[in-house]
């Protein structure tokens, strides 16, 4: 089938309206509104749990296994950019830290 067919287009359309207008429909409203204290207070780990998700599965798994064997470089940059950030609270130095980890390791040593 080379064409989209009408179903398809009317999905895409459907979609596309719900999505404008669930995500404006606070700005379209002329009525002031604030969050409840506790959203904001819990909004404000959203980053990091986020941030947490997507790397350390990617730091614990290979394929979607856990590794096996502790000569994985991923897992001593990750601790020396754990240090790093715990003592100096420096994002950019972390991620310095554990590349200059992990690229020896990995490319030197073949981990």
């Amino acid at each position: 089938m080379n064409g989209t067919d009408l179903w398809t287009l009317a999905v895409i359309v459907g979609l596309a309206l719900v999505t404008v207008l669930t995500r404006s429909f606070f700005f379209i409203s002329n009525k002031s509104w604030q969050l409840p204290h506790w959203a904001q207070r819990g909004l404000q780990y959203a980053p990091i749990a986020a941030l947490s998700a997507v790397v350390v599965p990617e730091i614990i798994t290979v394929q979607g296994t856990l590794i096996s064997t502790w000569q994985d470089a991923r897992l001593f940059a990750a601790a020396m950019g754990a240090g790093v950030y715990f003592w100096r609270r420096d994002v950019l130095l972390t991620i310095v830290a554990g590349m200059v980890v992990y690229l020896p390791l990995h490319l030197g040593l073949g981990w």
